[in-house]
């Protein structure tokens, strides 16, 4: 397929995200099972097309005047894919496949418009109810966080050194571009991909197939090591989903002490058994029956409860849900967090941790959360963060942001990250 019908089969695809306000990986999906003669490069680059599309669908649609599936689908192209106005009108002129060319109205709007003169929230690229949330989180340099959130991501990787080192992984995967991360000791980048490139599938190498590495950003493993799991400890993964924080606690211990993984959707946690084998953590125990916690009160020296959250600070991977977010929804991730929170306290000793975590980049859901939860519950006291963050990683001092009260903030502008706040609570001994 030329540029031309990628764009339109992009277009196709957007339209039918839009009128049936599901999830753009359902959509794709769909969208190849019946078109089956596209290729592999063909399916790469339509879901790149959407994908940019809807990252920067506030700013494609400025640039064209309107935000349809068509006019985000070109303004896409216009912002990421290195062409002005001619020149894709040149590419798609002649290709009976192709959406139509620019009219002159719009070639008009395009060549009268500058990004730099749009509405804050435009060259954030996001929804304006969430103007003041970025405000209260980022201060004067909201736009340009926001911004960074509608950026194409790396792929990131974190080293299982149970079977493993960095440089033997790299050696491995020496044809992706793969490079050490700047922050996580364990972690390994492969770049942002350009235009109609695609990421290396990592997860059908060897060295996948046999436990060297898991799929994770980088962030996520920054948080997991703040939590400073240590051989020989009792720690409780409240919320631990499909294991990714889980496995990356357990490397950590060295496989000594145990990690409890424990999900309030026994769905979640299904993949985590694949997991574990291929890893060979072996001192994780599957705990997806209220029962089984019972034993487990005042036990615990770290309890991680990485809570369901809005997922903010994943918008680069999953754009579509910049879109589909409500404040109904935040006000009920809200009340599920402090609900959580609550139910977890019971797991940690005396002189534990309880260490909160979310995905967000909100404050509401981050610092917020964290000094409603204090207010309710005597006895918890933030840790120095600014400490903790200075001793896991030296040398970074300029790459986390930390909350008045404590906490810690990750963002891709900040720390080139997706977006994550991690707040250590010590109970009192």
């Amino acid at each position: 397929m030329r540029l031309g019908g990628r764009l339109a089969a992009a277009i196709e695809v957007l339209e039918d995200i839009s009128r049936r306000h599901r999830p753009v990986a359902d959509a794709l999906r769909d969208w190849g099972l019946s078109h089956r003669f596209a290729g592999g490069g063909d399916r790469a680059a339509i879901g790149n097309i959407v994908y940019d599309a809807l990252r920067r669908k506030r700013s494609a649609g400025w640039l064209l005047g309107e935000d349809t599936p068509r006019a985000i689908g070109f303004g896409a192209l216009l912002l990421e894919w290195d062409q002005t106005a001619q020149s894709l009108n040149g590419a798609l002129d002649g290709d009976k496949f192709a959406p139509p060319l620019l009219s002159g109205d719009e070639l008009k709007t395009v060549a009268d418009r500058r990004l730099a003169d749009a509405p804050a929230a435009v060259r954030a690229d996001i929804p304006d109810w969430c103007e003041p949330l970025f405000e209260s989180a980022f201060g004067a340099g909201w736009i340009g966080e926001g911004a960074a959130l509608a950026t194409r991501p790396p792929l990131d990787i974190r080293v299982n050194t149970l079977q493993a080192d960095r440089a033997k992984v790299l050696a491995e995967l020496m044809q992706t571009g793969a490079k050490a991360a700047d922050i996580a000791p364990h972690g390994i980048r492969i770049p942002p991909i350009d235009g109609d490139g695609r990421h290396p599938n990592v997860q059908a190498e060897p060295a996948f197939q046999k436990g060297w590495f898991e799929v994770q950003d980088e962030g996520s493993q920054i948080v997991a090591a703040l939590a400073g799991a240590e051989a020989g400890m009792q720690v409780l993964d409240f919320c631990a989903g499909a294991g990714g924080k889980t496995l990356a606690l357990s490397a950590a211990m060295g496989n000594k002490g145990q990690v409890f993984a424990h999900d309030a959707e026994k769905a979640r946690l299904a993949p985590i058994f694949d997991r574990i084998r291929r890893s060979e953590n072996r001192n994780v125990q599957i705990v997806s029956r209220p029962a089984e916690l019972a034993p487990l009160e005042n036990h615990m020296d770290i309890v991680l409860v990485d809570a369901p959250c809005t997922g903010s600070g994943t918008w680069r991977r999953r754009p579509d849900a910049k879109w589909r977010l409500t404040q109904r929804q935040l006000d009920a991730r809200k009340a599920e967090q402090s609900a959580i929170l609550d139910d977890a306290l019971a797991f940690v000793k005396p002189g534990g941790l309880l260490v909160y975590i979310t995905c967000s980049v909100f404050d509401e859901e981050n610092g917020d959360q964290a000094a409603a939860f204090r207010e309710r519950h005597d006895g918890f006291v933030p840790v120095d963060h600014r400490e903790l963050w200075d001793g896991r990683f030296p040398g970074h001092a300029a790459a986390a942001r930390i909350g008045a009260a404590g906490g810690i903030s990750l963002s891709p502008l900040l720390s080139g990250t997706d977006g994550f706040y991690v707040c250590a609570l010590r109970k009192a001994g």
